[in-house]
């Protein structure tokens, strides 16, 4: 059994979640573990398979769908699976660094983010980069295709901050269908859009 240490409410940890549901990996959560201590970064999630120890989130997703030979959400074929990498790491880059701001500031609350311009201009790169994802979803169901992959996890997670974060929103009518088209699967209901940001 796979162990998965963090609290269930960080969206890195809930990424892991969602996988080793999707994929069907018998897990077991825990808050925190001694084999925190062998992340350099004292981040979660960390997972722990046997003797294996193995920390950042996006790397865990890739790490279980390979051992579990998960192919239809992460391809072996190199361009296939370049697709659903791309996305996952644009997440991790270009779609989390845009909202973590406004997310700091609206939703968590944070005191250390309360510049108005800093949230402002983090409050438009996010709807940018939502519109991003909208123009791809007006073409196919998901991010790297027309079938749920790997890519949708974090994606996924990042698109129910957008719906949960309390601010004025552009509307986006592909990004809406697709959530809700997600709000179809168990693992996301129980992991994603389950009332956490």
């Amino acid at each position: 059994m796979v162990r998965i240490i963090g609290k269930a409410s960080s969206i890195n940890v809930r990424k892991v979640l969602w996988a080793c549901e999707e994929i069907g990996i018998a897990y077991a959560r825990e808050d925190s573990a001694p084999e925190m201590a062998l992340n350099p970064n004292g981040l979660v999630p960390v997972m722990v398979d046997g003797d294996f120890v193995l920390w950042e989130s996006n790397t865990i997703l890739r790490y279980l769908a390979n051992k579990w030979r998960a192919t239809s959400l992460l391809p072996t074929e190199p361009r296939p699976r370049a697709e659903v990498e791309r996305w996952i790491d644009w997440q991790a880059t270009e779609f989390n660094t845009a909202w973590r701001y406004a997310f700091s500031a609206l939703v968590r609350r944070n005191p250390a983010f309360d510049d108005a311009s800093q949230i402002d201009a983090s409050k438009a790169d996010w709807a940018r980069m939502v519109g991003i994802l909208d123009a791809v979803l007006s073409r196919q169901s998901h991010v790297a295709g027309d079938g749920f992959t790997l890519a949708d996890i974090p994606i996924g997670l990042s698109v129910n901050r957008w719906f949960m974060a309390p601010m004025d929103k552009p509307a986006f009518p592909a990004v809406s269908a697709y959530y809700d088209r997600l709000s179809r699967r168990p693992a996301f209901l129980e992991h994603g859009r389950n009332g956490i940001p």
